[in-house]
Protein backbone atom coordinates (compact mmCIF):
# COMPACT_ATOMS: atom_id res chain seq x y z
CA UNK A 1 0.00 0.00 0.00
CA UNK A 2 1.39 3.50 -0.64
CA UNK A 3 2.58 5.92 1.99
CA UNK A 4 -0.17 8.41 1.80
CA UNK A 5 -2.66 5.39 3.21
CA UNK A 6 0.16 3.43 5.67
CA UNK A 7 -0.72 4.10 9.38
CA UNK A 8 2.41 3.46 11.25
CA UNK A 9 1.27 0.58 13.21
CA UNK A 10 -0.46 -1.29 10.64
CA UNK A 11 3.03 -0.45 8.07
CA UNK A 12 5.14 -1.96 10.77
CA UNK A 13 3.02 -5.58 10.52
CA UNK A 14 3.78 -5.95 6.77
CA UNK A 15 7.41 -4.54 7.17
CA UNK A 16 10.30 -7.46 5.43
CA UNK A 17 12.30 -6.75 8.21
CA UNK A 18 9.17 -7.99 10.69
CA UNK A 19 8.32 -10.63 8.41
CA UNK A 20 11.85 -12.27 8.72
CA UNK A 21 11.58 -12.34 12.08
CA UNK A 22 8.41 -14.03 12.57
CA UNK A 23 9.73 -16.48 9.74
CA UNK A 24 13.09 -17.13 12.81
CA UNK A 25 10.96 -17.02 15.74
CA UNK A 26 9.11 -20.22 13.61
CA UNK A 27 12.05 -21.64 12.92
CA UNK A 28 13.06 -21.35 16.06
CA UNK A 29 10.14 -22.68 18.27
CA UNK A 30 10.54 -25.24 15.93
CA UNK A 31 13.85 -26.11 16.47
CA UNK A 32 13.51 -25.59 20.30
CA UNK A 33 10.51 -28.31 20.17
CA UNK A 34 12.97 -30.44 18.58
CA UNK A 35 14.97 -30.12 21.47
CA UNK A 36 12.65 -31.19 24.05
CA UNK A 37 12.07 -34.65 21.64
CA UNK A 38 15.54 -35.32 21.93
CA UNK A 39 15.92 -34.39 17.74
CA UNK A 40 18.24 -31.67 18.23
CA UNK A 41 20.85 -31.20 20.55
CA UNK A 42 20.52 -28.73 23.33
CA UNK A 43 23.80 -27.02 22.55
CA UNK A 44 23.39 -26.58 18.97
CA UNK A 45 19.97 -24.54 20.06
CA UNK A 46 21.69 -22.78 22.70
CA UNK A 47 24.20 -21.41 20.06
CA UNK A 48 21.17 -20.55 17.67
CA UNK A 49 19.83 -18.53 20.58
CA UNK A 50 22.31 -16.87 21.73
CA UNK A 51 22.85 -15.79 18.14
CA UNK A 52 19.69 -14.82 17.42
CA UNK A 53 18.14 -13.61 20.95
CA UNK A 54 16.93 -9.99 20.36
CA UNK A 55 18.24 -9.93 16.56
CA UNK A 56 15.97 -7.50 14.49
CA UNK A 57 16.38 -7.31 10.68
CA UNK A 58 17.90 -3.95 9.22
CA UNK A 59 17.72 -3.03 6.03
CA UNK A 60 21.13 -4.99 5.17
CA UNK A 61 19.61 -7.61 5.97
CA UNK A 62 16.68 -7.75 3.69
CA UNK A 63 18.81 -6.76 0.84
CA UNK A 64 21.46 -9.40 1.26
CA UNK A 65 18.41 -12.07 1.62
CA UNK A 66 17.37 -10.22 -1.96
CA UNK A 67 20.33 -11.09 -3.64
CA UNK A 68 20.55 -14.16 -2.45
CA UNK A 69 17.24 -14.85 -3.84
CA UNK A 70 18.21 -13.63 -7.20
CA UNK A 71 20.21 -16.64 -7.77
CA UNK A 72 18.13 -19.44 -5.35
CA UNK A 73 14.64 -17.92 -6.58
CA UNK A 74 12.95 -19.12 -3.66
CA UNK A 75 12.65 -16.57 -0.66
CA UNK A 76 12.60 -19.19 1.97
CA UNK A 77 16.05 -21.04 1.05
CA UNK A 78 17.39 -17.68 0.72
CA UNK A 79 16.39 -16.57 4.35
CA UNK A 80 17.44 -20.26 5.46
CA UNK A 81 20.67 -19.70 3.66
CA UNK A 82 21.40 -16.26 5.29
CA UNK A 83 20.46 -17.39 8.77
CA UNK A 84 23.05 -19.92 8.71
CA UNK A 85 25.38 -17.48 7.32
CA UNK A 86 24.86 -15.71 11.13
CA UNK A 87 23.81 -19.01 12.75
CA UNK A 88 26.71 -20.89 11.53
CA UNK A 89 26.79 -25.02 12.04
CA UNK A 90 23.93 -25.18 14.50
CA UNK A 91 21.59 -23.59 11.91
CA UNK A 92 21.42 -27.25 10.06
CA UNK A 93 18.66 -27.91 12.47
CA UNK A 94 16.32 -25.31 11.50
CA UNK A 95 13.83 -26.19 9.21
CA UNK A 96 14.22 -30.25 9.95
CA UNK A 97 11.00 -32.19 8.42
CA UNK A 98 9.16 -28.74 7.44
CA UNK A 99 8.13 -27.31 4.41
CA UNK A 100 8.25 -23.47 2.90
CA UNK A 101 4.31 -23.07 3.78
CA UNK A 102 4.82 -23.96 7.44
CA UNK A 103 6.60 -21.09 7.86
CA UNK A 104 4.87 -18.82 5.47
CA UNK A 105 1.36 -19.66 6.51
CA UNK A 106 2.35 -19.85 10.08
CA UNK A 107 3.70 -16.27 9.57
CA UNK A 108 0.66 -15.18 8.08
CA UNK A 109 -1.37 -15.98 10.44
CA UNK A 110 0.39 -13.82 12.64
CA UNK A 111 0.47 -11.19 10.69
CA UNK A 112 -3.05 -11.70 9.94
CA UNK A 113 -3.89 -12.06 13.92
CA UNK A 114 -1.82 -8.71 14.90
CA UNK A 115 -3.57 -6.55 12.07
CA UNK A 116 -6.84 -7.82 13.09
CA UNK A 117 -6.49 -6.42 16.90
CA UNK A 118 -5.46 -3.24 15.02
CA UNK A 119 -8.63 -3.12 12.85
CA UNK A 120 -11.21 -4.24 15.57
CA UNK A 121 -9.59 -1.19 18.07
CA UNK A 122 -10.11 1.10 14.51
CA UNK A 123 -13.97 -0.34 14.97
CA UNK A 124 -13.86 0.08 18.24
CA UNK A 125 -12.78 4.10 17.94
CA UNK A 126 -15.98 3.92 15.41
CA UNK A 127 -18.29 2.34 17.47
CA UNK A 128 -17.21 5.21 20.13
CA UNK A 129 -18.00 8.23 17.74
CA UNK A 130 -20.90 7.22 16.49
CA UNK A 131 -23.05 6.23 19.40
CA UNK A 132 -21.53 9.84 20.98
CA UNK A 133 -23.09 11.78 18.15
CA UNK A 134 -26.37 9.34 18.12
CA UNK A 135 -26.72 9.89 21.49
CA UNK A 136 -26.18 14.24 20.67
CA UNK A 137 -28.89 13.65 18.30
CA UNK A 138 -31.39 11.30 19.91
CA UNK A 139 -33.98 14.24 19.29
CA UNK A 140 -32.96 16.31 16.53
CA UNK A 141 -35.55 16.34 13.99
CA UNK A 142 -35.06 15.42 10.45
CA UNK A 143 -36.76 14.66 7.48
CA UNK A 144 -36.59 10.63 6.46
CA UNK A 145 -35.86 9.86 2.52
CA UNK A 146 -36.51 7.07 0.35
CA UNK A 147 -35.87 7.32 -2.75
CA UNK A 148 -33.84 10.53 -2.29
CA UNK A 149 -37.69 12.22 -1.54
CA UNK A 150 -38.92 13.34 1.41
CA UNK A 151 -40.77 10.44 3.32
CA UNK A 152 -41.53 11.11 6.61
CA UNK A 153 -39.77 12.23 9.66
CA UNK A 154 -36.97 10.86 11.79
CA UNK A 155 -34.20 12.08 14.00
CA UNK A 156 -30.17 12.09 13.04
CA UNK A 157 -29.82 10.24 16.32
CA UNK A 158 -32.12 7.41 15.01
CA UNK A 159 -29.99 7.55 11.37
CA UNK A 160 -26.93 7.00 13.64
CA UNK A 161 -28.34 4.49 15.89
CA UNK A 162 -28.45 2.54 12.78
CA UNK A 163 -25.27 3.24 11.49
CA UNK A 164 -23.84 1.85 15.17
CA UNK A 165 -26.51 -1.19 14.86
CA UNK A 166 -24.42 -2.67 11.84
CA UNK A 167 -20.72 -1.70 13.09
CA UNK A 168 -21.70 -3.82 15.60
CA UNK A 169 -22.32 -6.88 13.45
CA UNK A 170 -19.02 -5.73 11.03
CA UNK A 171 -17.39 -5.80 14.55
CA UNK A 172 -18.65 -9.41 15.60
CA UNK A 173 -17.66 -10.91 11.65
CA UNK A 174 -14.37 -9.43 11.88
CA UNK A 175 -13.32 -10.79 15.69
CA UNK A 176 -14.82 -14.29 14.23
CA UNK A 177 -12.98 -13.66 11.23
CA UNK A 178 -9.97 -12.84 12.92
CA UNK A 179 -10.36 -16.64 14.79
CA UNK A 180 -10.57 -17.91 12.24
CA UNK A 181 -7.59 -17.41 9.97
CA UNK A 182 -5.16 -17.36 13.16
CA UNK A 183 -4.32 -21.13 12.35
CA UNK A 184 -0.98 -22.02 11.50
CA UNK A 185 0.66 -25.49 10.07
CA UNK A 186 4.19 -27.34 10.96
CA UNK A 187 2.86 -30.09 9.27
CA UNK A 188 5.47 -31.30 6.36
CA UNK A 189 5.47 -31.30 2.61
CA UNK A 190 1.81 -32.44 2.13
CA UNK A 191 0.84 -32.22 5.59
CA UNK A 192 1.40 -35.11 6.88
CA UNK A 193 3.59 -34.88 9.38
CA UNK A 194 5.55 -37.99 7.90
CA UNK A 195 9.45 -36.05 8.95
CA UNK A 196 7.73 -33.56 11.96
CA UNK A 197 6.38 -34.80 14.66
CA UNK A 198 2.66 -33.11 15.41
CA UNK A 199 3.78 -31.96 18.93
CA UNK A 200 6.25 -29.86 17.57
CA UNK A 201 3.60 -27.93 15.68
CA UNK A 202 1.50 -27.89 18.78
CA UNK A 203 4.48 -26.16 20.45
CA UNK A 204 5.21 -23.62 17.54
CA UNK A 205 1.54 -22.29 17.59
CA UNK A 206 1.62 -21.80 21.24
CA UNK A 207 4.82 -19.84 21.17
CA UNK A 208 3.57 -17.76 18.49
CA UNK A 209 -0.13 -17.34 19.87
CA UNK A 210 -1.91 -18.77 17.39
CA UNK A 211 -5.07 -20.79 18.19
CA UNK A 212 -3.57 -24.14 16.75
CA UNK A 213 -2.88 -26.22 13.31
CA UNK A 214 -4.78 -26.83 10.63
CA UNK A 215 -6.57 -29.53 11.34
CA UNK A 216 -6.37 -31.23 8.44
CA UNK A 217 -3.84 -29.42 6.36
CA UNK A 218 -2.28 -30.10 2.67
CA UNK A 219 0.88 -28.30 1.69
CA UNK A 220 -0.78 -25.18 3.30
CA UNK A 221 -3.88 -23.73 5.70
CA UNK A 222 -6.67 -24.15 3.76
CA UNK A 223 -7.75 -20.75 1.80
CA UNK A 224 -11.22 -20.41 3.13
CA UNK A 225 -10.17 -18.90 6.47
CA UNK A 226 -8.27 -16.07 4.73
CA UNK A 227 -11.47 -15.37 2.12
CA UNK A 228 -13.43 -15.05 5.52
CA UNK A 229 -11.60 -12.79 6.65
CA UNK A 230 -11.09 -10.45 3.77
CA UNK A 231 -14.70 -10.84 3.01
CA UNK A 232 -15.16 -9.10 6.90
CA UNK A 233 -12.48 -6.69 5.42
CA UNK A 234 -14.93 -5.92 2.71
CA UNK A 235 -17.76 -5.75 4.31
CA UNK A 236 -16.44 -3.22 6.36
CA UNK A 237 -15.49 -1.51 3.64
CA UNK A 238 -18.91 -1.56 2.41
CA UNK A 239 -20.92 -0.12 5.46
CA UNK A 240 -18.20 2.70 5.58
CA UNK A 241 -19.55 3.37 1.79
CA UNK A 242 -22.88 3.21 3.05
CA UNK A 243 -22.45 5.87 5.65
CA UNK A 244 -19.88 7.93 3.31
CA UNK A 245 -22.31 8.12 0.59
CA UNK A 246 -24.99 9.63 3.09
CA UNK A 247 -22.62 12.28 4.79
CA UNK A 248 -22.22 13.04 1.26
CA UNK A 249 -25.55 13.57 0.17
CA UNK A 250 -26.29 15.61 3.68
CA UNK A 251 -23.33 17.94 2.90
CA UNK A 252 -24.29 18.61 -0.86
CA UNK A 253 -25.52 22.24 -0.98
CA UNK A 254 -29.23 21.59 -1.70
CA UNK A 255 -29.29 19.47 1.66
CA UNK A 256 -26.38 20.94 3.54
CA UNK A 257 -27.73 19.02 7.26
CA UNK A 258 -24.42 17.88 8.00
CA UNK A 259 -21.09 18.46 7.13
CA UNK A 260 -17.38 16.93 7.02
CA UNK A 261 -15.11 19.13 9.22
CA UNK A 262 -13.14 21.49 7.37
CA UNK A 263 -10.17 22.76 9.19
CA UNK A 264 -8.22 26.27 9.35
CA UNK A 265 -6.13 26.72 6.02
CA UNK A 266 -8.22 24.07 4.31
CA UNK A 267 -8.67 25.10 0.98
CA UNK A 268 -11.36 22.41 -1.58
CA UNK A 269 -10.54 23.62 -5.10
CA UNK A 270 -7.86 25.12 -6.61
CA UNK A 271 -10.06 27.38 -9.26
CA UNK A 272 -12.99 28.08 -6.68
CA UNK A 273 -12.42 29.27 -3.23
CA UNK A 274 -16.02 29.33 -1.96
CA UNK A 275 -15.68 25.25 -2.48
CA UNK A 276 -15.73 22.82 0.96
CA UNK A 277 -16.01 19.24 -0.51
CA UNK A 278 -17.20 16.14 1.10
CA UNK A 279 -13.28 14.73 0.23
CA UNK A 280 -12.99 12.26 3.28
CA UNK A 281 -16.59 10.65 2.28
CA UNK A 282 -15.78 10.24 -1.50
CA UNK A 283 -12.22 8.87 -0.08
CA UNK A 284 -13.63 6.07 1.81
CA UNK A 285 -15.77 5.26 -1.08
CA UNK A 286 -12.55 4.36 -3.36
CA UNK A 287 -10.91 2.79 -0.52
CA UNK A 288 -14.01 0.30 0.04
CA UNK A 289 -14.03 -0.64 -3.67
CA UNK A 290 -10.50 -1.42 -3.60
CA UNK A 291 -11.40 -3.75 -0.23
CA UNK A 292 -14.23 -5.72 -2.41
CA UNK A 293 -11.23 -6.27 -5.07
CA UNK A 294 -9.36 -7.75 -2.80
CA UNK A 295 -12.00 -10.04 -1.20
CA UNK A 296 -12.75 -11.60 -4.48
CA UNK A 297 -9.00 -11.72 -5.37
CA UNK A 298 -9.09 -13.91 -1.50
CA UNK A 299 -11.77 -16.20 -2.90
CA UNK A 300 -10.34 -16.56 -6.13
CA UNK A 301 -7.65 -18.22 -3.95
CA UNK A 302 -9.45 -20.91 -2.54
CA UNK A 303 -9.63 -23.14 -5.20
CA UNK A 304 -5.76 -24.73 -5.38
CA UNK A 305 -4.20 -27.92 -7.82
CA UNK A 306 -4.41 -30.77 -5.51
CA UNK A 307 -2.28 -30.07 -1.89
CA UNK A 308 -1.43 -27.08 -3.18
CA UNK A 309 -0.02 -24.78 -6.09
CA UNK A 310 1.52 -20.94 -5.54
CA UNK A 311 -1.30 -19.26 -7.32
CA UNK A 312 -2.59 -17.66 -4.01
CA UNK A 313 0.97 -16.74 -3.07
CA UNK A 314 1.46 -13.81 -5.16
CA UNK A 315 -2.48 -12.67 -4.33
CA UNK A 316 -1.46 -12.41 -0.82
CA UNK A 317 1.94 -10.76 -0.94
CA UNK A 318 -0.32 -7.67 -2.04
CA UNK A 319 -3.77 -8.30 -0.03
CA UNK A 320 -2.39 -9.23 2.56
CA UNK A 321 -0.93 -5.80 3.37
CA UNK A 322 -2.97 -3.73 1.05
CA UNK A 323 -6.30 -4.87 2.29
CA UNK A 324 -5.74 -4.46 6.19
CA UNK A 325 -3.66 -1.16 5.97
CA UNK A 326 -6.35 0.43 3.71
CA UNK A 327 -9.08 -0.33 6.09
CA UNK A 328 -6.70 0.63 9.01
CA UNK A 329 -6.70 4.14 7.61
CA UNK A 330 -10.55 4.24 6.31
CA UNK A 331 -11.54 3.68 9.81
CA UNK A 332 -9.76 5.95 11.72
CA UNK A 333 -10.86 8.27 8.93
CA UNK A 334 -14.20 7.72 9.39
CA UNK A 335 -13.98 7.96 13.31
CA UNK A 336 -12.41 11.96 12.72
CA UNK A 337 -15.17 12.89 10.54
CA UNK A 338 -17.71 11.55 12.62
CA UNK A 339 -16.13 12.93 15.85
CA UNK A 340 -15.36 16.51 14.53
CA UNK A 341 -19.27 15.62 11.74
CA UNK A 342 -20.70 19.45 11.27
CA UNK A 343 -24.42 19.03 12.15
CA UNK A 344 -27.24 21.75 11.14
CA UNK A 345 -30.08 20.95 13.53
CA UNK A 346 -31.82 24.18 12.17
CA UNK A 347 -31.13 23.54 8.40
CA UNK A 348 -32.53 20.05 9.18
CA UNK A 349 -35.90 21.82 10.32
CA UNK A 350 -36.04 24.23 7.57
CA UNK A 351 -36.34 20.85 4.91
CA UNK A 352 -38.07 19.00 6.90
CA UNK A 353 -40.45 22.35 6.80
CA UNK A 354 -40.03 22.02 3.01
CA UNK A 355 -43.06 20.62 1.75
CA UNK A 356 -45.24 22.15 4.09
CA UNK A 357 -46.23 18.67 5.86
CA UNK A 358 -46.51 16.83 3.27
CA UNK A 359 -44.90 14.12 5.09
CA UNK A 360 -48.26 13.31 6.66
CA UNK A 361 -49.42 12.53 4.13
CA UNK A 362 -49.78 8.71 5.70
CA UNK A 363 -51.02 9.83 9.08
CA UNK A 364 -54.03 11.53 6.94
CA UNK A 365 -54.56 8.67 4.65
CA UNK A 366 -54.80 5.93 8.16
CA UNK A 367 -57.39 9.22 9.94
CA UNK A 368 -59.64 8.61 6.49
CA UNK A 369 -59.49 4.96 7.24
CA UNK A 370 -60.45 5.81 10.45
CA UNK A 371 -63.48 7.07 9.61
CA UNK A 372 -64.58 3.87 7.78
CA UNK A 373 -63.11 5.26 4.10
CA UNK A 374 -62.00 2.16 1.48
CA UNK A 375 -57.61 2.37 2.12
CA UNK A 376 -57.89 2.85 -2.04
CA UNK A 377 -60.39 5.40 -1.94
CA UNK A 378 -58.63 7.65 1.37
CA UNK A 379 -55.62 7.29 -1.00
CA UNK A 380 -57.01 9.22 -3.87
CA UNK A 381 -58.42 11.71 -1.79
CA UNK A 382 -54.72 12.14 -0.09
CA UNK A 383 -53.00 12.08 -2.88
CA UNK A 384 -55.10 14.55 -5.69
CA UNK A 385 -54.22 17.15 -2.65
CA UNK A 386 -50.58 15.63 -1.76
CA UNK A 387 -50.08 16.83 -5.93
CA UNK A 388 -51.42 20.30 -5.45
CA UNK A 389 -48.53 20.73 -3.42
CA UNK A 390 -45.89 19.54 -5.94
CA UNK A 391 -47.90 21.45 -8.85
CA UNK A 392 -49.83 23.94 -7.84
CA UNK A 393 -47.44 25.26 -4.63
CA UNK A 394 -50.15 24.97 -2.27
CA UNK A 395 -49.80 24.29 1.58
CA UNK A 396 -51.40 20.75 1.88
CA UNK A 397 -52.94 21.37 5.46
CA UNK A 398 -54.88 23.92 4.02
CA UNK A 399 -55.89 21.84 0.86
CA UNK A 400 -56.94 19.08 3.23
CA UNK A 401 -59.18 21.33 4.65
CA UNK A 402 -60.66 22.34 1.15
CA UNK A 403 -61.31 19.53 -0.20
CA UNK A 404 -65.02 18.21 0.31
CA UNK A 405 -64.56 14.77 0.51
CA UNK A 406 -61.75 14.97 3.57
CA UNK A 407 -63.72 17.73 5.28
CA UNK A 408 -66.35 15.89 5.06
CA UNK A 409 -64.88 13.19 7.17
CA UNK A 410 -62.36 14.65 9.01
CA UNK A 411 -62.95 18.00 10.93
CA UNK A 412 -60.32 20.83 11.11
CA UNK A 413 -59.26 19.91 14.50
CA UNK A 414 -59.13 16.41 13.11
CA UNK A 415 -56.88 17.45 10.46
CA UNK A 416 -54.47 19.65 12.38
CA UNK A 417 -53.92 16.43 14.80
CA UNK A 418 -52.25 14.91 12.08
CA UNK A 419 -49.42 17.03 11.82
CA UNK A 420 -48.11 17.05 15.29
CA UNK A 421 -44.25 16.16 14.97
CA UNK A 422 -43.84 13.98 17.79
CA UNK A 423 -45.90 11.37 16.98
CA UNK A 424 -42.65 9.96 14.99
CA UNK A 425 -40.48 10.36 17.29
CA UNK A 426 -42.42 8.74 20.17
CA UNK A 427 -40.53 5.30 20.19
CA UNK A 428 -37.48 6.83 19.65
CA UNK A 429 -36.32 5.86 23.03
CA UNK A 430 -37.07 2.29 22.78
CA UNK A 431 -35.18 2.20 19.55
CA UNK A 432 -31.69 3.46 21.38
CA UNK A 433 -32.64 0.32 23.95
CA UNK A 434 -32.71 -2.11 21.38
CA UNK A 435 -29.67 -0.82 19.57
CA UNK A 436 -27.39 0.46 22.76
CA UNK A 437 -28.88 -1.39 25.77
CA UNK A 438 -29.92 1.72 27.80
CA UNK A 439 -32.69 4.99 27.16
Amino acid sequence: MIPRYTRPDMGRIWTSEHRFRIWLDVELAACEAMVRLGEVPPEDFEALRKAFDGFEFSAADVARIDEIERTVKHDVIAFLTFVEEKGGPAARHLHKGMTSSDVLDTTLAVQLRDASRLLLAGVDRVLAAVRKRAFEHRRTPMVGRSHGIHAEPITFGLKLAGWYDAWTRRRAALARAAEVVAVGKISGAVGTFANVDPRVEAFVMEKVGLAGGEGAATQVVNRDRHAELFTALALCGATLEQQAVEVRHLQRTEVREAEEPFTAGQKGSSAMPHKRNPILSENLTGLARLLRGYALAAMEDVALWHERDISHSSVERVIGPDATIALDFALHRFAGMIENLRVYPERMRENLDLTGGLYEAQRVLLALVGKGVARQQGYVFVQRNAMKVWEEKVDFRTALKRDPDVSRLLTAEEIDACFALDYHLKHVDTIFRRVFGEA
